[in-house]
């Protein structure tokens, strides 16, 4: 096990922009979910996308909101996905969904999701077709919904990441909760085998499992981070990462890192409690200078 820290960032830089880069060499993400309840999520990874260092933004989401959505993150172009009665994706919107893939690098599918959204239909659809130019971030509903789907997601070659929480981790394994406390470490690596794909398992300390890669530990970030909207941010800067050409493994570290040390300066300049998930993006790219 080895920890997360500037020394381990400080070894691992991440792949930098060249001085005479556009938009189209720093990374295309397209962030899908969202649903008529939840319908800012996505903007919220959509933005720690950008501030991570992405070029291009596009967002995808029931169609009942892409209007709002748009005018609220002008830098995104903005795509509807047929819905249900209840207002979450359905089965029709992984076939949308894949239509708009063409041009992305990075697809972060979840955020905003419920439980009456057509999760694994989606996914099922999604992953069908593995493209070594397009990387992954499976986030809340379809961490669930990845559970039966081991050997389609092994198909892409490690190119997906899963941040599933305690909770989504015991769903995604089948496993007992106890198994959380008894061995996170452990749980963690037999996912990422599982999956071949890397597996952060979120929770006060954050463990990065890779096959084939030593295991990473990051302490946490502070218990302000535990609050609604935080856990689509994070999915937003690791898919921004990868979307610059970080691999896998090395864009869920830096994104752990840089969502955890966002959530210290805030508990530092706000208080412990009470910052705003919206309120972490913008300290993504002060940290990035100052690693750097």
């Amino acid at each position: 096990m080895t920890p997360l820290d500037a020394t381990w960032l400080a070894e691992h830089p991440l792949p930098e922009p060249a001085a005479d880069t556009d938009k189209n060499t720093r990374g295309h993400v397209l962030v899908a979910g969202g649903s008529q309840t939840v319908p800012g999520a996505i903007r919220l990874t959509g933005e720690a996308a950008l501030r991570a260092g992405a070029g291009k933004l596009q967002l995808a989401t029931v169609e009942r909101v892409v209007l709002h959505l748009g005018v609220l993150m002008p830098e995104a172009a903005i795509f509807p996905l047929p819905a249900n009665a209840a207002g979450e994706l359905d089965n029709d919107a992984g076939e949308a969904l894949c239509r708009y893939l063409g041009p992305c690098d990075t697809l972060v599918l979840g955020p905003g999701m419920g439980p009456d959204a057509a999760a694994e239909a989606i996914l099922r659809t999604v992953v069908a077709e593995p493209r070594a130019s397009l990387s992954l971030v499976l986030d809340a509903a379809m961490i669930g919904a990845a559970t039966d789907l081991a050997a389609e997601i092994h198909a892409h070659d490690g190119r997906i990441v899963l941040t599933p929480h305690p909770g989504e981790m015991i769903r995604l394994m089948g496993c007992d909760a106890a198994r959380i406390d008894s061995d996170p470490a452990g749980l963690a690596q037999e996912a990422a085998r599982r999956f071949n794909a890397t597996v952060l398992l979120k929770g006060p300390e954050t463990w990065i499992a890779c096959p084939r890669e030593g295991l990473l530990r990051y302490p946490g970030g502070g218990p302000g981070l535990a609050t609604g909207g935080s856990g689509d941010v994070l999915a937003g800067v690791i898919g921004g990462l990868m979307a610059r050409g970080a691999a896998p493994r090395l864009a869920a570290a830096w994104g752990v890192w840089l969502h955890g040390e966002a959530g210290r300066r805030l508990a530092e300049r706000v208080g412990p409690l009470g910052f705003l998930a919206r309120e972490l993006p913008g300290e993504i790219p002060r940290l990035l200078a100052t690693i750097r």
